[in-house]
């Protein structure tokens, strides 16, 4: 059944030196004309909130929920269409999937009702639009007969063979065993029809597994024979990576045997290039259930990534049960009307959301662990924190006056440093963290803290007068109220912002070392330089050159530049892509060029720790999307982690990367 009411957006790029036209046009379909209400629409792209809007009056905007009204007394009849046009958004639309997602009308006496919303054109362009990931075919003959991603350090075939049907798997030793078990466990999840592994009563061809000691943990070898297949390796993650290079040669040997072909003997010896080979998920701006969340850990391990960043809360959620404080979730985990956290990128006006349980926490780490996955949590302080604050609105200074706003458009959404009752709360919440997850690594983001933070706060006026003198507090209260820089995130460093997030950073260190825990956190948790390195790491998410450059100050990183490993970034600059391009664009092919290291001294090199792919989750509204974005972008990611530089090869790459699995599988049309 059709909505009655439906929503189209045009945009019109600037042009001429004249404003750019985004133009919203609500549709009455139904039979009986509607008065006294408005509209509320979800979206990546925002309206700025002082800004006019030609044909509407602006109610609200908080972050990427706008409200807007139709002129006082005016009615949509049946059949009729009421038509906005805004000139000012915080950034321009730069592909379909910026525009509007979700929208509903509120009725002035109470209720709503749901908008079909189209995707955002633009004027002049009427190609289709891009979903599912493109394809990538396998071609009648590929540089390498072996269909293995990511490649091997050393490949000997001697001979070829046709594809076993699936792998009988003999493992004397633990380790060997629980690596059988979780390989099983792996292909039924992403392959559940093909029975990758499979008792030798229905076929499957002997695998023997032996230990040697002096290979490093996530090393393997493979020896191929007539009859039998062995692999070696010293631990879990080394068995794991080598039964699932054979499952991968299996595959594309059985399914394309004019292209690859399966060794009956010969040898692979293998071993990363890279230890730290990690994704990033962002579970805050859209909710995975932890079905999705399995699968996609199968994914990484497919690709033999092994850390896995979950990114648990953020501005528009808290995801996380934290059983001492149930008001985080209770209140943190939902959005829609009426609630502490309205409808925000895609959620409409019904009550929506999740959260992870701390027995779905626990299983979750336990699959990631038998993946050869180590799981860190991410608690996004002290900015990010508007669904934390929404929860526990006593963490605020309430001598505290004025507005300030995140890059994102939320209001006074960070942590105070100076009210006590912060860090007896985090330290509730980082005691159950360091139960739930046993590597003990606790991001705590530290990112985009807004410039005017706390100018309206006598508790922060007085601990930056304690920290730095009246004088810069006294400058600090003059920001009160005042915008930003809304481009992109504020440049803090050196200011009373900066110093009051060094000293919250040095007491949150300090939490968690008393909890046996090291510190993660963005580039910006290095604001001040105070946390100690020894016991730290940092995501580099500009560039190779900042991330260089806090290597060189002893900063140990991980690199993760926005403009080639974020993978919500588009794929182009076309707008039929979908994705972000805030930090610019990345193809495929480039993402797998991308030398993250390039430039850096041997020196800078000793602090690199390794690669890590980010997914952010404002275009995911639409999982087809998300399987364009991610994939086979993160393969490449992988592949540069995993492969020495000297022995990748795109066009072995791309000949194989089609045989590797989608989260949902959609691809493109």
């Amino acid at each position: 059944m059709r909505r009655p009411f439906l929503l189209e957006t045009h945009w019109t790029p600037a042009k001429g030196g004249g404003p750019p036209e985004y133009r919203l046009r609500l549709t009455n379909r139904g039979r009986d004309p509607i008065t006294d209400f408005t509209l509320v629409i979800t979206g990546p792209g925002r309206l700025t909130a002082k800004d006019r809007v030609e044909g509407a009056r602006l109610i609200r905007r908080l972050s990427n929920n706008t409200e807007l009204a139709p002129e006082e007394g005016s009615a949509l009849a049946s059949g009729a269409s009421w038509t906005m046009v805004a000139h000012h958004l915080s950034y321009p639309l730069r592909h379909w999937s910026d525009g509007a997602t979700t929208a509903y009308l509120k009725r002035a006496g109470g209720g709503t009702e749901p908008v079909e919303v189209r995707a955002t054109h633009k004027v002049g362009d009427n190609r289709p639009l891009k979903r599912g990931a493109a394809p990538y075919p396998v071609p009648a003959s590929a540089p390498e007969a072996l269909s293995v991603i990511p490649w091997p350090e050393h490949v000997e075939i001697a001979a070829t063979r046709a594809a076993p049907v699936g792998f009988a798997i003999t493992a004397e030793a633990a380790e060997a065993g629980a690596a059988a078990t979780a390989f099983a466990r792996l292909c039924q999840a992403l392959f559940p029809t093909e029975a990758l592994s499979r008792s030798t009563a229905e076929g499957g061809f002997p695998v023997d597994s032996a230990t040697d000691g002096t290979l490093a943990p996530e090393a393997y070898r493979i020896r191929f024979a007539s009859d039998r297949i062995t692999v070696t390796a010293s631990g879990h993650a080394g068995f794991l990576y080598g039964f699932i290079t054979l499952a991968q040669a299996l595959r594309g040997a059985r399914d394309y045997p004019q292209t690859f072909t399966f060794p009956e003997s010969g040898s692979i010896a293998d071993a990363p290039a890279m230890g730290w080979r990690g994704c990033h998920l962002d579970c805050a701006r859209q909710f995975y259930t932890s079905a999705e969340v399995e699968r996609f850990l199968g994914i990484l391990a497919w690709n033999r990534l092994n850390r896995f960043h979950w990114h648990l809360t953020d501005d528009e959620a808290w995801r996380i049960e934290i059983a001492a404080l149930p008001e985080l979730t209770e209140i943190g985990a939902w959005r829609g009307e009426e609630l502490p956290i309205p409808a925000l990128l895609g959620t409409g006006a019904e009550r929506s959301g999740g959260y992870y349980t701390q027995e779905t926490v626990r299983r979750i780490v336990g699959v990631a662990e038998s993946y050869g996955i180590t799981t860190l949590p991410e608690i996004d302080i002290p900015g990010h924190s508007f669904a934390l604050l929404a929860a526990r609105p006593d963490l605020r200074d309430p001598g505290e006056s004025g507005t300030y706003a995140s890059v994102q458009g939320f209001p006074n959404n960070c942590l105070n440093p100076a009210v006590p009752r912060t860090y007896e709360i985090l330290g509730m919440i980082f005691d159950e963290l360091a139960e739930l997850f046993p590597a003990r690594i606790v991001h705590v983001g530290a990112d985009e803290v807004p410039l005017a933070a706390w100018s309206g706060s006598p508790l922060a006026f007085q601990r930056i007068a304690e920290l730095g003198g009246a004088k810069l507090a006294e400058a600090h209260a003059r920001l009160k109220d005042s915008e930003g820089n809304h481009g992109g995130a504020d440049a803090i460093e050196g200011s009373a912002t900066a110093l009051l997030q060094a000293d919250f950073l040095s007491r949150v260190q300090q939490l968690l070392a008393e909890r046996g825990c090291v510190t993660g956190g963005w580039e910006e948790a290095a604001h001040g330089d105070v946390i100690d390195k020894s016991a730290s790491y940092l995501v580099g998410w500009r560039d190779t050159v900042v991330s260089g450059a806090l290597a060189a100050k002893g900063y140990s990183i991980v690199v993760s530049p926005g403009q080639s490993y974020y993978l919500d970034m588009s794929q182009s600059s076309d707008w039929v892509e979908p994705g972000a391009g805030w930090a610019g664009w990345s193809s495929p092919r480039e993402t797998y060029a991308f030398d993250p290291t390039a430039g850096w001294t041997d020196a800078q090199r000793t602090k690199f720790m390794g690669v890590q792919a980010c997914i952010w989750s404002e275009s995911m509204t639409d999982r087809a999307l998300f399987d364009r974005l991610t994939f086979p972008r993160l393969s490449a990611i992988a592949e540069t982690g995993w492969t020495r530089a000297e022995r990748k090869d795109w066009e072995r790459f791309v000949a194989t990367v089609g045989l590797m699995p989608l989260l949902y599988g959609h691809r493109e049309a």
